[in-house]
């Protein structure tokens, strides 16, 4: 038999050093989970789900699969995003009662762009102890292997599936000099690809990040100019979940004229060109004339 790289006597220590860390009763513990292979689980995490009373998941079915996987077997409640307000008061009780109930999502960590929130608010608010066990996470594991520079990241999730409420969404980011992070739907990516190259400079780097620690795994790295093109030349590009990255806004010179383009945005929702280029030259002290121009191409493009 082929020695591992590791042996099972030094794996059973740190399990048991894990075991003998504190894990209060009556704590809601917030576990991170795979986001797709099976061997992205945190040996304290593992402990948590052995000695939890109950787990708290998006769907009870994914959640025993997983489970099983492990060789672990629990009372499973549902905790999706229809029903975790009933959810959570059902929590807090049991947690008043002094039990352990560790939360999860399908995949990563609960709470970012999955469900989760509204119960870790509830159970905080009840004056209920929240532990954070971290571990997977497709938005920072995709900026990790992305080489974009810039210090800072706003984290915006899943874009509007109307497109006028994303292009709003959109328009508003424009100024924004920190990388964008973006989760997609396979059935979506195009659409919303299209959308990203037509509210940013082309000359913006994208970072396509696929199927992220599955067999499948794919990240490129493009102009967005050059992203419908790619995404369109390989039918399997547009399968599998997505975190699609984009550079933030240049620093300096078009700076102001992308803070302009985000205040006409918002305005030309509730208003005329004519008050919204007014307003605008009132709240950045650029030129009226200038600001009516820009708000008639803006409008063209909505």
């Amino acid at each position: 038999m082929t020695q591992g790289p590791y042996s099972q006597p030094s794996l059973q220590a740190m399990m048991e050093e894990v075991a003998l860390q504190t894990y209060p009763a009556g704590t809601l513990y917030v576990v991170a989970t795979p986001i797709g292979n099976i061997g992205d689980i945190s040996l304290r995490a593992l402990h948590v789900l052995a000695i939890a009373d109950a787990i708290a998941c998006e769907d009870t079915r994914n959640t025993a699969q997983l489970l099983t996987r492990y060789g672990l077997s629990k009372p499973l409640l549902a905790a999706h995003m229809h029903n975790e307000r009933e959810a959570a008061e059902k929590l807090i009780a049991r947690l008043q009662a002094g039990e352990r109930i560790a939360l999860v999502s399908d995949a990563g960590t609960p709470g970012v762009s999955d469900p989760g929130a509204r119960i870790v608010d509830a159970v905080r608010a009840a004056g209920l102890r929240v532990m954070p066990l971290p571990g997977a996470s497709a938005a920072v594991s995709a900026l990790s292997a992305s080489g974009l520079l810039h210090e800072r990241f706003l984290f915006v999730g899943f874009l509007p599936a109307k497109a006028k409420q994303r292009e709003t969404l959109l328009h508003s980011l424009r100024a924004t000099a920190a990388t964008l992070v973006f989760y997609e739907a396979p059935h979506r990516i195009v659409e919303s690809v299209e959308a990203l190259a037509a509210t940013f400079e082309s000359t913006r780097t994208v970072v396509f990040a696929r199927e992220l620690s599955k067999l499948f795994e794919e990240l490129h790295r493009c102009p967005l100019a050059e992203a419908s093109a790619w995404l369109t030349a390989d039918p399997h590009r547009q399968k599998g979940e997505y975190v699609v990255l984009l550079e933030g806004a240049p620093e300096g010179g078009d700076a102001d004229a992308l803070e302009a383009d985000r205040i006409l945005s918002i305005l030309l929702s509730e208003c005329s060109v004519k008050q919204a280029a007014t307003l605008a030259a009132q709240i950045t002290g650029m030129k009226k004339n200038a600001l009516y121009d820009r708000a008639l191409q803006l409008g063209k493009q909505d």
